[in-house]
């Protein structure tokens, strides 16, 4: 890895407009995501044992954590950028919501701390089928569940450490998911339309888990859309045979186009329910819109091979393959994560993430057009 690409997210950060730093954090707030492997802090690791071995995590934390990258994840950033904006006046520990500013995974048992809110992302969840591990009612029931046993201890012994009925209004609710239902339809091989008849069925669990949140008291919500999935380099070694079916810049057109209809059907989920649900605050990322940019302007931002894992198996054009993945036997890295888009085929590298995180905290691609700390402001 070049030396200068570990300082190249805090160089994304600086480059962001003024407006974007004006405002500190002034309230410890939580952060509760709910997702899918883009989110991932761990809990596959945690909950199933799944080895998850180097190369990921190479490049910032030398170890494997469970992410799938070589290092941070959007998520990362994201909470890296509120904690060095937390100055709670009335908190004896300044920028202890975020402590060291990562979300631990609900399901690790050990070295975790919830102070700062949980993650409960894992590794290939869907919205459905329901009730199964970790679908995403699953990963609601698991809040409600956290939410129930922390308000309990805060009530047996007053204890600070964990957080109170305050710290759950206050707190920003995050989901980032739905590639895994679009990704999962296409691989039974239904045909476009028959994908595109079901996205209605994800899009009312996303809305069931947001409407199960604002019960409970969530008021901030921050909702990603789903990312180019016809640009994944996996996508494109299993359906080489549809070479008809590329774009000018290689991704596959029918899975691009079935990614924007349920982007186009969240972002319409997202404005109903502000107007139906009375104080809450939802916000829409335009993810799909940062990731296609990076991968079609791929030069612009300094990578190359932007369709090509850096860490797979096969070599160009995609250096994937299902029988040998990052990680395991056989596959190698790249030397340079920080020239790449794609980690492993699936997954974004650090350095793509570094850039993602950045244009989302511009507020350019936010619906309507908000900070991203919005929710620890009082």
């Amino acid at each position: 890895m070049r030396c200068g690409s570990s300082l190249l997210p805090w160089l994304l950060l600086l480059s962001l407009p003024l407006s974007v730093f004006c405002l500190q954090c002034t309230e410890p707030s939580p952060i509760f995501n709910f997702g899918d492997s883009n989110s991932d802090t761990g809990g596959l690791a945690a909950g199933l044992g799944y080895p998850i071995n180097l190369p990921n995590g190479r490049t910032f934390f030398r170890r494997s954590t469970g992410r799938l990258s070589d290092g941070r994840l959007v998520i990362d950033f994201l909470c890296e950028y509120i904690a060095h904006h937390c100055h709670a006046k009335s908190n004896p520990f300044p920028c202890q919501s975020l402590n060291t500013s990562f979300l631990s995974a609900y399901l690790e048992s050990l070295g975790s701390n919830f102070q700062n809110g949980a993650n409960f992302a894992v590794v290939g969840s869907s919205t459905l089928p329901k009730f199964v591990p970790f679908a995403l009612n699953i990963q609601i029931l698991q809040f409600l569940h956290f939410k129930s046993r922390s308000l309990e201890l805060v009530a047996a012994a007053g204890s600070r450490s964990f957080i109170n009925e305050e710290g759950f209004q206050r707190a920003l609710y995050m989901i980032d998911i739905g590639q895994n239902d679009l990704s999962n339809l296409f691989a039974k091989n239904l045909t476009y339309p028959q994908v595109v008849k079901r996205i209605p069925l994800v899009i009312a669990e996303i809305q069931s888990a947001v409407r199960a949140l604002y019960d409970q008291g969530g008021r901030n919500f921050w909702i990603h859309n789903t990312g180019p999935l016809g640009c994944l380099p996996q996508k494109l070694w299993l359906v080489q045979s549809k070479a008809g079916d590329l774009d000018s810049v290689g991704c596959i057109s029918s899975y691009n186009s079935a990614a924007k209809l349920f982007n186009a059907a969240l972002l319409r989920l997202c404005q109903q329910m502000k107007s139906e649900l009375k104080d809450a605050t939802i916000v829409f990322a335009d993810v799909y819109a940062i990731k296609y940019d990076i991968i079609a302007n791929a030069s612009k931002y300094g990578f190359s091979s932007p369709l090509m894992a850096c860490c797979g198996y096969g070599g160009p054009p995609y250096n994937y393959n299902t029988r040998v993945t990052c990680g395991n036997p056989g596959a190698q890295a790249c030397e340079d994560g920080a020239q790449s888009v794609s980690w492993d085929g699936i997954h974004f590298t650090e350095a793509a993430n570094a850039i993602i995180a950045a244009k989302i905290l511009s507020t350019d691609y936010s619906t309507p057009r908000t900070s991203f700390d919005f929710f620890c402001h009082r």
